[in-house]
């Protein structure tokens, strides 16, 4: 009971200064809107009239359109804020604080994503009543499956940017590592184009990385591009590399704060 007042508590701090600073959040989400503007665009005339590996021109258009609303709350990016933390020295006042230091950055990364997805949501909209006649045909699958993906995405993206986030402990210079990062992320995560559409090589190289979990999986699945048994071995998959990423946050956590002289720079 007390962990959970904790988290409220910080969940209403963070809803507070994220409502204060709302143009800055505003202007990250300009980035989600000139993705849902030109990638539909692009696929839906690739596909013209015909299919592309099973996705027709509509197809693209809807999977565009989940994959940038879920994105929104399942993507985490907070490495950069607690590198910039750790070298300035203010992780020393979270850790002086009596909520454990990793349900207090969930929580204040989980009032960001809330505050994202509503100021995503007026766009969001928009792109539904101009592309809602492309889409008429499509069916879409928003089961149990899909928003238990949604949360382990979320959960699977938070954990491994906290274990990524740790590195800040060991160097002096993180930010190239959290730069090499998203390479890999972007290809095999789904948010550039399907994973479904890549080779068979390809798809089974995505699938051996925690990426295609986050975003591209319950995108896949709120379309139908998957079997029952693929839904059910992509929630394991989840699973499993939620497990992997929090193991490694717990290895390399106790050891990074051994390093941690809080001085600043």
């Amino acid at each position: 009971m007390a962990l959970w007042r904790q988290s409220l508590a910080v969940f209403k701090i963070y809803l507070q200064d994220g409502l204060a600073y709302r143009a800055s959040g505003m202007i990250w989400v300009l980035t989600d809107v000139v993705s849902a503007v030109t990638l539909p665009l692009v696929w839906l005339t690739a596909a013209g009239s015909g299919t592309i590996r099973g996705f027709t021109g509509a197809d693209f258009v809807a999977y565009y359109m989940i994959m940038v609303l879920v994105s929104n709350f399942i993507t985490c990016h907070f490495m950069w804020e607690i590198n910039g933390e750790i070298r300035e020295g203010q992780l020393s006042s979270q850790l002086l604080r009596p909520m454990p230091w990793l349900p207090f950055m969930f929580m204040r990364n989980l009032t960001w994503r809330f505050l994202r997805v509503g100021l995503f949501l007026p766009w969001f909209l928009i792109f539904l009543i101009a592309y809602g006649q492309i889409m008429s045909g499509v069916q879409f699958h928003f089961g149990w499956e899909f928003f238990l993906a949604v949360f382990l995405g979320h959960c699977l993206s938070f954990l491994v940017a906290m274990a990524l986030s740790t590195l800040a402990l060991f160097t002096e210079e993180a930010q190239s590592i959290f730069e090499l990062y998203y390479f890999p992320m972007l290809f095999l995560s789904g948010q550039l184009f399907p994973v479904s559409i890549l080779p068979e090589w390809a798809q089974m190289l995505a699938k051996l990385f925690p990426f295609f979990y986050m975003t591209g999986a319950p995108t896949e699945i709120a379309l139908g591009q998957m079997s029952q048994a693929e839904v059910h071995g992509v929630l394991i998959g989840q699973f499993v590399w939620i497990a992997i990423a929090y193991g490694l946050f717990k290895f390399a956590w106790p050891r990074g704060l051994k390093r941690y002289n809080g001085v600043g720079l």
